[in-house]
């Protein structure tokens, strides 16, 4: 999962970056209006975590440019404004959820979990293709019911693949979505190269299917019909 927390509290974004980081999700922040439009027209991003009140304008406005734009993400809004008004106009404008500040951490990882299983997976823990079976909790790939032993980011490669079967990914957006922004300035994406190699040679070592194509001189594409 890749987040993007808009909020200008320094401590409160260290404190989320830090346990988001530790659970396994990768989060990137934005202090202002303005740098959180550029990163969210520039990067994809599974969620927003939103503040309504911003050193130049209110949060709320973030939503209209998704909107507008048709970006693909959620929005969490996160705000010490807990007045009624601001939470309906939030949720009414598109907004998927909202947690009042303060907080617990813990809670807010939960929220999270919830809006990625909605808008990713059905509102399921588990997620089935053919013979290709993953248990998000658990962090568990499985095909044909063998274990797959997949590092992290395997196991976070092969759901970006699932759930977004048919389309063709480049290799800088799948390196983007596993590791963060900061790969936009790296001269080559071989790693990914790597990554995919090893994926695909632990699904077809369990008998799977190689369902993992090569776009030349794009990317790769999880191919439903593949032989």
């Amino acid at each position: 999962m890749k987040i993007l927390l808009v909020e200008d509290n320094p401590e409160l974004t260290q404190n989320v970056v830090n346990y988001l980081s530790a659970e396994g999700i990768i989060c990137e922040s934005a202090t202002t209006l303005f740098e959180a439009q550029d990163k969210i027209l520039s990067f994809g991003y599974d969620c927003i975590l939103l503040d309504l009140m911003l050193p130049d304008g209110n949060g709320l406005d973030l939503i209209e440019i998704i909107k507008s734009q048709k970006i693909k993400t959620t929005v969490l809004i996160i705000s010490a404004k807990d007045a009624l008004d601001d939470k309906l106009k939030g949720l009414d404008q598109g907004a998927d959820d909202y947690l009042p500040k303060p907080f617990h951490l813990s809670e807010l990882l939960a929220r999270l979990k919830a809006i990625f299983r909605r808008s990713k997976l059905g509102g399921f823990d588990e997620v089935v293709f053919n013979e290709i079976t993953i248990e998000i909790h658990q962090l568990l790939a499985k095909v044909n019911d063998q274990v797959l032993e997949l590092t992290k980011k395997e196991f976070d490669l092969l759901l970006f693949f699932i759930t977004n079967k048919n389309r063709v990914l480049g290799k800088q957006a799948i390196a983007q979505h596993l590791w963060g922004d900061y790969t936009d300035d790296l001269a080559n994406f071989d790693f990914v190269y790597q990554h995919v190699k090893n994926l695909r040679k632990k699904i077809t070592g369990a008998g799977g299917k190689d369902y993992i194509s090569t776009v030349y001189g794009i990317g790769y594409k999880f191919d439903p019909l593949a032989s």
